[in-house]
């Protein structure tokens, strides 16, 4: 149910609907913060003028109206989302309701998986150091040195 309040002529008049209006055209940067791609429009909008978002294979703006099937690749950190457009949002709602917003594409899926494989397997190789020695590893340096 949506309750509007429109001014006409001074006074106001709330107009009540059960259906919820899909908007024919949506921006980009809003679109992207209602399918919960980034946390603010406002990180989104700097995704968007810094090149890390492509609409249709173009470099868009930020207030480039959506259509239905619109191919949108997002670039966040290392991983990259192919999705295409299902439905059209302007306002940020549950994650079950964002996500019924695009669907992405298995080739997209499919590399992000590998690339996060790649990602852990190469954290194991390059791991934190131990830090400082214990008592017990510069006692065996000392023995090692032969000053013990």
């Amino acid at each position: 149910m949506i309750v509007r309040h429109v001014l006409h002529f001074g006074v106001y008049y709330s107009e009540v609907s059960d259906r919820e209006e899909a908007p024919d055209k949506v921006r980009l940067d809003k679109w992207l913060w209602a399918a919960r791609f980034f946390k603010t429009r406002a990180l989104a909008a700097e995704a968007v003028e810094g090149g890390k978002v492509q609409v249709n294979g173009d470099r868009p703006k930020r207030a480039r109206a959506l259509q239905l099937g619109d191919e949108i690749r997002i670039r966040l950190g290392a991983y990259e989302h192919v999705v295409t457009v299902r439905a059209l949002s302007g306002r940020r709602g549950p994650a079950a309701q964002a996500a019924a917003l695009y669907a992405e594409t298995e080739a997209s899926r499919a590399a992000r998986e590998a690339r996060s494989v790649q990602l852990k397997s190469l954290h194991a190789l390059f791991g934190p150091e131990k830090g400082r020695p214990t008592k017990k590893d510069r006692r065996e340096i000392e023995r090692l040195k032969g000053r013990r």
